[in-house]
């Protein structure tokens, strides 16, 4: 038992979560306590650049002072009320949000699992009540190897052993084909155009290894949802709130400076689900949005949440979106994001180790030459935050870079140097 009036090592800390926690995660064996911007530092006081954003949901940096003080002063005035009652927050979010984005309406949920469970059902009930599908035959496609969330329904469409495993009898409904392929997408859609509701897609499939569709794949994928009457839903949670460049990723390869909903390369959703930056990392934080004839299936007492719209959240949300307008964050991903690859193509042409590297604005990936059963990725990961730099593999041999998008050009490049120190001096 560790003495609480002592300070604890990362050692000691590991050796609690190992016992007294579930081990759901395998975690970098670094212990944080502190993080500021692009940096973080573990309990010994050693400072790392964080290079995975907590997955994407502080894409504001860490602690951004203005999110904190909205949120110390929202929790010192009103932080619950439940929706039993109107609030004095909810009504400016929901306009804020609706008119940022472009849309009319928007649910407000917590986590980004909740939010595709909602959209699911939205879409589900659309499909019945609007398109007229019979009852119970509704069908939702979805994309091989796409992670959106790991409740039992999400996991039912899911591709990873890892997170569907085990788990059944799995929620039916869903079908799936190869992801970034119109063929396939069309195929599904004449085959049985009368039973299918949606088409939920990752427009840039972040878990998966950072996989960037064909430039015209997501504007084909809409219109041809709209020919079928089918809602084109896009899973922002990841990709969305500046991340690659573009307010969403949906917006494609447009240089627009904010709005990119205005934009012809523009494949506006039907449904949109947002979630982590959209509190800045603060507080859970999602939201689906829609317009009225969409949105409008749903009644009282169909779908909720106790925390679902809390003022604590609309406060953090609005303030995390405004910093992302009013520090030009998709600018500067779009901008570093360029960089970045530039450095990595040299870094592949240097070694035999790295292989590839894929991606756009600062959600990128470098793809490592050895099997996905290899430790290398995980191996070289760790001699990343020996150097001081924070990243994590996923699907094996594949190494995630996600920095804060309020990284400066002096600290990318000093981060690209660590990347490149790192891999050329690795060692199998």
């Amino acid at each position: 038992m560790i003495n609480e009036s002592m300070t604890a090592s990362s050692q000691d800390l590991m050796k609690l979560e190992d016992k007294y926690g579930a081990h759901n995660y395998h975690p970098l064996p670094v212990v944080l306590s502190r993080g500021e911007g692009v940096f973080v530092w573990d309990v010994e006081g050693k400072k790392y650049y964080d290079f995975l954003s907590a997955y994407s949901a502080v894409n504001q940096g860490h602690c951004h002072p203005r999110i904190v003080n909205k949120m110390k002063e929202q929790a010192e005035t009103l932080c619950l009320t439940s929706r039993a009652f109107y609030n004095d927050y909810l009504g400016k979010y929901e306009k804020y949000i609706t008119e940022y984005f472009g849309f009319d309406k928007v649910l407000p949920m917590n986590t980004g699992a909740e939010g595709v469970e909602t959209a699911i059902k939205i879409c589900r009930k659309w499909g019945y009540e609007v398109k007229g599908i019979e009852n119970g035959k509704a069908k939702i496609i979805v994309c091989g190897e796409n992670f959106h969330g790991r409740t039992v329904t999400i996991i039912s469409f899911s591709s990873d052993p890892d997170a569907k495993g085990h788990f059944g009898p799995y929620t039916p409904g869903f079908v799936s084909i190869e992801y970034d392929n119109l063929e396939a997408l069309e195929a599904e859609l004449k085959a049985d155009a009368q039973n299918i509701a949606g088409f939920l897609v990752e427009p840039i499939q972040g878990e998966a290894g950072v996989y960037v569709p064909a430039d015209d794949f997501l504007l084909k994928a809409a219109d041809l949802c709209k020919k079928h009457n089918v809602l084109f839903i896009a899973d922002e949670i990841q990709s969305g709130i500046a991340r690659t460049g573009s307010l969403l990723a949906v917006c494609g390869n447009c240089s627009c400076e904010n709005r990119c909903e205005q934009q012809a390369t523009y494949a506006k959703p039907d449904i949109l689900i947002l979630g982590k930056a959209l509190s800045g990392g603060a507080y859970p934080v999602s939201a689906v949005l829609a317009n009225k004839e969409i949105m409008d299936v749903i009644q009282p007492g169909q779908h909720g949440s106790t925390y679902g719209g809390n003022p604590l959240a609309c406060a953090v949300a609005m303030e995390a979106m405004k910093v992302v307008a009013d520090e030009n964050l998709a600018q500067n991903a779009r901008k570093l994001g360029n960089i970045f690859r530039e450095r990595m193509e040299v870094l592949v042409q240097k070694s035999d180790l790295a292989t590839l590297v894929r991606g756009r604005g600062l959600l990128n990936a470098v793809v490592i030459n050895d099997s996905p059963d290899s430790k290398t990725a995980w191996n070289i990961c760790l001699e990343l935050a020996e150097n001081g730099l924070l990243a994590k593999p996923t699907h094996g041999n594949i190494i995630r870079f996600a920095p804060p998008l309020v990284m400066t050009e002096d600290q990318l490049h000093e981060c690209c140097d660590i990347i490149e120190k790192t891999i050329l001096g690795f060692s199998k």
